[in-house]
């Protein structure tokens, strides 16, 4: 029925990766798998007598290997005597962060009057650059590059020269 091996997995590859897909909850995982089973039926290809079960032999590897997979694994849990306590992460100092807030706003206002709305839009209101584009009534090319020189602008502001650093 399959002359050749290569004829057979563009045949019958999208119903092996399902088989191989329904073993194995990551789809990249999956791939590998089949491709492992695969390499293993490649290798015995001229020792297979019955063709009509290639289907058969090839899920039998995919079981044997994801089983082979599973046995290995390792477990790297291991019982103490307490817990050890995660190291606190550092918090900014909130007056701080209200100044940089403060300056990126006053940076912000110093832009001219367009450039500004796209920026709020894009970056303030989370707009994409085809719903700013709407609202602004222009091209998505005219945001792009509107908010690129804005955005340039605030990088050069003396002000905010302390984010960039």
């Amino acid at each position: 029925m399959f002359p050749t091996f290569s004829s057979y997995v563009r045949a019958r590859g999208p119903v092996l990766l399902r088989a191989a897909r329904s073993m194995s909850p990551n789809p990249n995982d999956a791939e590998d798998l089949l491709q492992t089973a695969l390499t293993k039926t490649y290798l015995a290809w001229d020792r297979i007598e019955d063709h009509r079960a290639l289907d058969g032999y090839v899920r039998r590897a995919l079981i044997n290997t994801r089983t082979s997979q599973w046995r290995k694994r390792k477990v790297e849990e291991f019982a103490v005597d307490e817990m050890p306590e995660p190291e606190p992460l550092p918090t900014p100092d909130p007056a701080e962060l209200q100044g940089l807030r403060d300056a990126m706003w006053r940076a912000v206002m110093r832009l001219p009057a367009r450039q500004r709305a796209m920026v709020v839009l894009r970056y303030y209101e989370d707009l994409s650059e085809a719903q700013t584009a709407e609202v602004m009534e222009v091209s998505i090319g005219t945001v792009k590059s509107a908010v690129s020189r804005a955005l340039a602008k605030l990088r050069e502001d003396p002000e905010l020269g302390m984010l960039w650093a």
